[in-house]
């Protein structure tokens, strides 16, 4: 059984109920579910919550929520992973077998249902232990720079100063929309920044972190402009 694990807590901090607050006319989670729902990559998508009323959101956009999160999986510090392994626990004593599951994040109203059905493919045909999403920074990493005292600038990586951008190898990261993995790799909480784990690489315009409201208005202008487009047949 392949199952998608979406987890949404209620105690975020820099913008309050995030995962359930209106998002261009829907709850924010409810995009994570609908793109969970519409790739046909899944056998069962659930909602990971400690919140009652994060659960009723949820249920009510078509996701499970066969229990609640215990509160010491709920805090600020537990890691995702753990959340994705105590769902795959619970749905194996209730007598599920669960070969792979994903780790879709709840914020991730750009994310596409093709996107993560070729995440699953990459999994599969890569052998891997890990399939995440990933995409390139915008800028090249090595010319970064730091500001130091009396906002005086130096690079972090002086002898790439003068390179061409052309020149320097790309880099990426995590692009903050989901995770697939085989379940026992999820069970062992085995490392997703490794080499076995395979990239599944997400073009940049479909990926925005949201963490301050700055966050929040931007994804906002880019939903509405990529909605307007689709019905526009640009």
């Amino acid at each position: 059984m392949r199952v998608a694990v979406i987890p949404a807590r209620g105690g975020s901090k820099r913008i309050p109920r995030k995962n359930v607050r209106e998002f261009c006319g829907r709850p924010l989670i409810a995009y994570s579910i609908a793109a969970a729902l519409d790739s046909g990559a899944f056998d069962r998508v659930l909602v990971s919550t400690e919140d009652e009323e994060i659960g009723t959101v949820a249920r009510s956009y078509g996701a499970e929520v066969p229990f609640l999160r215990p509160a010491q999986l709920a805090d600020d510090h537990t890691p995702s992973m753990s959340v994705v392994k105590h769902a795959i626990e619970r749905l194996r004593f209730a007598g599920a077998e669960v070969t792979y599951a994903c780790q879709v994040y709840p914020t991730a109203p750009l994310l596409a249902p093709e996107l993560l059905a070729e995440g699953f493919r990459r999994l599969v045909e890569s052998g891997a232990s890990f399939a995440l999403g990933v995409t390139s920074f915008p800028f090249p990493i090595q010319r970064a720079l730091r500001i130091g005292d009396a906002f005086r600038i130096e690079a972090f990586w002086p002898e790439f100063a003068a390179a061409r951008s052309q020149d320097l190898e790309p880099a990426f990261h995590d692009a903050g929309q989901f995770c697939w993995g085989t379940a026992e790799a999820f069970e062992e909480l085995r490392p997703v920044y490794s080499d076995s784990t395979a990239a599944v690489r997400i073009p940049r315009h479909l990926v925005q972190d949201i963490d301050t409201e700055e966050d929040w208005r931007r994804v906002e202008l880019m939903y509405r402009t990529m909605r307007s487009g689709e019905r526009d047949g640009l």
